[in-house]
């Protein structure tokens, strides 16, 4: 996806665009109301020494108080019936000594003083332990994964943890370490060591997971193979072979156990294998193990190489990127048995496939977006996709579906229609849309009480065109139900009949399942927790509703803030990550109460604070949302960043941060964090900043999100200049002749598209990482969107803002370009074909290349360069008295 970590850190929210409009002190009308034309403000001129130094002060004043908030929240029970204590909470957070992430934990009491406010206390649950000793010490295939999924800190991003033994599982650097603290053994009062786990194999080991029906085995991916290991023996085996770790990418186009990339970025699928929840028992007292894992054979994926510009180095890499209308990589599912005998040891490795191609037993599948065990390991499951991405099937699929190519005989390996259902695959739901369907994380299954029929809750857009919660019960026999003839199989129809299809939840908002919103199900009351957009858009807030007998739907979280909840396993409490615009993030824990199956019941007490807000930041000023009816029949909604120091009769040169992308939603109520705290910066030097959500982007309903399908970078910008002109017209402090755009990813494409479309209202262009050429991009993401190249040449070149060049501007200081060159998403051909026609067609430029970046910048010093260029362009080319003069000749002609 485009630009996702733009996503996750340009967050913000509202209480109600009302509160915001008339709480502001200055309030929502210009004090110049009947005074002369206004005359233009000019910024202060900064040297480039000035500006470093600027920006230094205040990364450094507010820096230290925003703590980086907890994260990966896992609680566990105790079960010493005497202790003050009742739960403890596992996390991941910043260390105050090294900035890097580690695991801790606090201990909840059972009793609490409602007089007084409890702070539980972070406790480090490793003792001295440090993951990486120095900024960018990791392998390229761990920060190709971080970049994936825009981990932005150093350390420990991830662990797995078994509840029943106590063992936590983590990948740190190029190794593997365990360490037990709870289940059995009790819990320690001191900091543990933790155990390096050592290897038989070489090199970086990968994504490690505990098996959750035996916790003394692991899994782990080690060069594009999988492998188990016993964390108490040390045994450890190799159970697939297709990579032959060869020299180069082209000759060794095999992987097993791994997530290709498109999966990885478009789909944030980062895991390529599934551990069987039960396992086995054989006669002699052993047991089998197993785990379903996706092989991918990459030899039609086009290879992309880049060459590094350092001259020490010169190092080329190269990956497989499958630009949009070429191919992807082939997909099927295949099935390791492990056993092993009752001391541990493995005794046979047993490696299945399935009776037929997956091509042919799934036809019409291109991605396999999520898949997983059902409870019981009775099937697996997947979701699958279709290349255009309008039609999502769930399918079920018995282990007896796999056999073993050496030992079953040839007849076992096809399907006819005299086999049970137990050895045919099981297509339990499908839903199709015109627009597309996006991928979440919202699939949970209940226990199977009949063998024939199962049931699970799913969320679906296509019913009605917002995300809601479904409960489905589909009878576990297929009979040809399908209408046409093209099918999953080819030769037979495996489709179920749907008994029972409940909506939980509607109404024109959504429920949230992506980047880390899922559901908590309480299967004893029949609740389902979740997190949606019930009261405002811009708000996240955590809800409760009945499953079984669907009714009120309860919110749990106060309005005035944006949260992101944990609820525990035993649905006892929950932890939210809260913050407005106003004031940086709270982290405060609550007890559940109330207790049947009714929501309308269930209310929340505060327990604890966990982190508490600074409050109000010093110089800090919040923007103000806005909202205005478009033309297309829409609200849309904005925020401004008003200059600090606004002066009567003046007006303001304008910066529009954009970002306008599917996925991503600007335009709320959370604080905007540290790493976008520029955008306050530039309020404070004298600009007028807005940032506005046009058509496509999120949590509006899939009708305002697809309203550029097929057209993307044809409707964006009308909306941001209506949002403009809005503004403009009741704020007379905007000067929209002197305008400037700026963003990263879809936003600097959107950038260099305002520029193309609308030079008569933007001055200049800060175009970062920018998409140029559609068809230079993957297909999981450009297909869903614009459709195949081939069903859609008009609109990808509409679209591409190479394919435009002749339309920029002729006069210099107008464009700038920022590019790391390493980008291996956004790749800097984007840019470079763009110079091309730039060069061919006269026109200016500025450029600046970041040598050692990839899409997201990491690297400290670049982020601060970056963010100092930006600023003194703008400058230079904006806000200043000089800037006008250059662009207008002598400033009193206005």
């Amino acid at each position: 996806m485009i630009g996702c970590n733009m996503a996750a850190a340009m967050e913000t929210e509202q209480v109600g665009v009302e509160i915001f409009e008339s709480a502001r002190s200055h309030g929502s009308t210009d004090s110049t109301g009947g005074d002369p034309k206004p005359e233009p403000f000019f910024v202060e001129r900064h040297s480039w020494s000035q500006m470093r130094k600027l920006l230094a002060d205040t990364r450094k004043y507010h820096g230290y108080m925003m703590a980086k908030a907890p994260h990966s929240f896992t609680f566990v029970k105790r079960n010493d019936p005497e202790s003050p204590h009742s739960d403890r909470m596992y996390y991941l957070a910043m260390s105050g000594e090294n900035r890097e992430n580690t695991l801790f934990y606090s201990e909840i009491p059972k009793n609490i003083n409602r007089g007084a406010v409890l702070m539980l206390s972070w406790k480090p649950l490793l003792d001295t332990f440090q993951a990486t000793p120095d900024y960018g010490m990791y392998s390229r295939e761990e920060e190709l994964l971080r970049e994936r999924k825009r981990i932005g800190t150093v350390g420990i991003s991830a662990f797995d943890y078994h509840a029943e033994s106590g063992t936590f599982l983590f990948q740190a650097g190029s190794a593997i370490y365990t360490v037990r603290d709870g289940g059995s053994h009790g819990f320690t009062k001191q900091p543990l060591q933790p155990q390096l786990l050592e290897t038989s194999c070489p090199n970086i080991r990968m994504d490690p997971t505990i098996c959750p029906a035996d916790p003394s085995w692991m899994a782990f991916v080690h060069s594009n193979d999988l492998w188990i290991g016993n964390m108490e023996t040390g045994d450890e085996r190799r159970l697939t072979f297709v990579h032959k770790d060869l020299a180069g990418v082209e000759e060794d186009a095999h992987s097993a156990g791994v997530a290709s990339f498109v999966l990885q970025e478009e789909f944030d699928r980062y895991t390529g294998y599934w551990w069987c929840p039960r396992n086995e028992k054989t006669a002699s007292g052993g047991q089998i193990l197993r785990i379903l894992y996706e092989e991918n054979d990459e030899s039609e994926v086009e290879i992309i190489h880049v060459t590094s510009p350092m001259l020490e180095t010169r190092k080329t890499d190269s990956f497989r990127y499958p630009k949009a209308g070429t191919a992807n990589p082939k997909v099927t599912f295949k099935l390791s048995e492990i056993i092993v005998d009752s001391e541990g040891r493995i005794l046979d490795m047993e490696d299945k496939e399935l009776r037929q191609p997956f091509e042919i037993m799934f036809a019409g599948t291109e991605y396999i977006a999520r898949a997983g065990w059902t409870p019981d390991g009775k099937y697996a499951w997947a979701i699958l996709l279709d290349r255009l991405q309008t039609r999502l099937q769930i399918v079920l699929i018995p282990p007896a579906l796999f056999i073993s190519p050496h030992k079953d005989p040839p007849e076992r390996h096809c399907i006819s229609n005299s086999l049970l259902d137990s050895v045919t695959p099981l297509v339990i739901y499908e839903e199709t849309t015109d627009i597309w369907i996006n991928i979440h994380d919202i699939l949970h299954f209940f226990p199977q009480t009949r063998d024939d029929e199962i049931q699970f809750l799913f969320a679906s857009e296509c019913k009605t065109g917002f995300r809601h919660l479904y409960r489905i019960t589909s009878l576990l026999r297929t009979g040809g139900t399908s209408k046409g003839s093209a099918d999953l199989l080819g030769f037979s129809d495996y489709r179920c009949t749907i008994k029972e299809e409940v909506a939980v939840t509607s109404g024109e908002w959504e429920v949230l399942g992506r980047h880390g919103s899922s559901i908590r199900v309480d299967e004893v009351n029949k609740l389902v927790y979740f997190e949606g957009t019930k009261d405002t858009p811009l708000e996240h807030h955590l809800y409760v509703a009945n499953y079984e007998t669907p009714g009120e739907v309860t919110r749990l979280t106060d309005l005035g803030f944006s949260h992101a909840c944990s609820v525990s396993q035993h649905c006892d409490m929950f932890i939210s990550r809260y913050s407005s615009q106003t004031l940086p993030h709270s982290v405060h824990l609550f007890h559940l109460t109330g207790s049947g199956s009714d929501p309308a019941q269930k209310d929340k007490e505060f327990w604890a604070t966990h982190l508490e807000s600074p409050g109000t930041l010093p110089g800090y000023i919040a923007p103000e949302i806005f909202s205005f009816p478009s033309r297309t029949g829409f609200t849309l909604y904005g925020m401004m960043y008003r200059p600090h120091q606004l002066q009567p009769g003046k007006k303001y040169p304008t910066v529009l941060f954009i970002y306008g992308g599917p996925q991503v939603q600007l335009v709320n109520n959370r604080f905007k964090g540290l790493k976008y705290f520029r955008l306050n910066t530039l309020a404070s030097l004298g600009y007028v900043v807005v940032v506005i959500d046009n058509r496509g982007s999120c949590h509006r309903g899939l009708k305002f999100e697809g309203a550029f399908k097929y057209k993307m970078g044809q409707v964006e910008i009308d909306d941001q200049v209506e949002g403009l002109q809005y503004l403009a017209a009741k704020h007379s402090f905007i000067d929209l002749d002197r305008v400037g755009v700026h963003g990263w990813s879809y936003g600097g494409y959107l950038s260099l598209m305002a520029l193309v479309q609308r030079p008569d209202i933007f001055r200049v262009a800060i175009a970062g990482a920018p998409v140029t050429l559609w068809i230079f991009y993957d297909t999981g993401y450009t297909e869903r969107y614009m459709g195949h190249p081939d069903q859609n040449e008009h609109g990808y070149y509409l679209g591409s803002v190479a394919m435009q060049a002749e339309k920029f501007p002729s006069e210099p200081n107008r464009l700038l370009l920022l590019h790391g060159f390493l980008d291996e998403n956004v790749h800097f051909a984007h840019t470079s074909i763009l110079l091309s026609f730039l060069v061919r067609s006269g026109k200016p430029y500025d450029l600046q290349i970041y040598p050692q970046e990839r899409h997201s910048i990491r690297v400290p010093e670049s982020g601060e360069h970056y963010e100092l260029h930006f600023l003194y362009y703008l400058q230079e080319n904006l806000g200043s008295h000089i800037a006008v003069t250059k662009s207008f000749g002598h400033p009193q002609a206005l």
